[in-house]
């Protein structure tokens, strides 16, 4: 699936979902079915925290999660682990400031393949765009509490600032979003809004991807 094409990868970004088995209450292959049944539009695996899955059983539920994308049309991108992308033949990976540049990622990778890079201010996002990145990942915009060493949030600041100078570049905004304040991240510039929590959490998955996908959409 290639969904490098700027048009289709803002479409594509607008519900993102990102998941591992320390975020979820249930059985992580139930929580991705559904999250897609209530209308996210790309998964990010991202098996990180307390309790991970680690070696032989990271890569099994990777591949049960990707199976379930796969059936169902949806992109999968995996977080930061540039090794199990490639094994997996994923389509595409997400890093952040403290990996490998995205330039050697591309160079991993292929051109085929998506690279989502987290950004925390304009010369960042330079840096990431001169390597090859096809979207970036903005935040905190809000508070958040799912990743621990996560940085100040900082509102919709940056996304307003890359935009006011004419970046054009696919933006997701992360940290903190649900679907009460995800308008005005939309409103800001962003084409999609991330979310752990606010839909692996909640104790409808699917009616808590359905609100959120209806105030993105709604702007």
């Amino acid at each position: 699936m290639n969904i490098r094409n700027s048009d289709s990868l803002k479409e594509t970004l607008k519900v993102y979902f990102i998941m591992g088995s320390p975020n979820c209450k249930e059985n992580p292959a139930r929580v991705l079915e559904e999250a897609i049944e209530g209308g996210i539009t790309l998964f990010q695996f991202r098996e990180k925290g307390i309790e991970a899955l680690t070696g032989d059983k990271k890569v099994e539920l990777a591949k049960e999660l990707q199976q379930i994308c796969r059936k169902h049309q949806i992109p999968f991108i995996v977080n930061d682990d540039i090794d199990l992308a490639i094994e997996l033949n994923a389509d595409g990976v997400h890093i952040g400031q403290e990996d490998e540049p995205a330039a050697e990622v591309r160079n991993k990778i292929g051109h085929e393949k998506v690279i989502g890079v987290s950004v925390h201010s304009y010369d960042e996002a330079m840096n990431a765009l001169e390597g090859g990145a096809d979207y970036f990942g903005i935040g905190p915009v809000f508070p958040t509490k799912t990743k621990a060493d996560a940085k100040p949030s900082n509102g919709t600041k940056l996304i307003e600032e890359l935009r006011d100078k004419g970046i054009s570049i696919p933006i997701v905004g992360i940290g903190g979003i649900t679907a009460e304040n995800a308008g005005s991240v939309i409103q800001a510039g962003a084409d999609g809004v991330s979310v752990i929590t606010a839909i692996s959490h909640a104790d409808s998955v699917t009616e808590a991807a359905k609100s959120l996908k209806r105030r993105v959409f709604e702007g």
